[in-house]
């Protein structure tokens, strides 16, 4: 648990260990959508 006193914006780890985390949940998701529609990230978004 972060100390209160410390930074929690910028380049901290508190901050880079979340920006990793919503980062693997990201491309997992966009994984997963492609499996189930079959389609690529870009084309889901008419890119494509």
């Amino acid at each position: 648990m972060p100390d209160s006193s410390q930074p929690r914006f910028g380049f901290v780890n508190f901050a880079e260990t979340w920006n990793g985390r919503l980062a693997m949940i990201g491309i997992l998701i966009g994984l997963s959508t492609e499996l189930l529609t079959g389609q690529g990230i870009l084309g889901q978004m008419g890119f494509g």
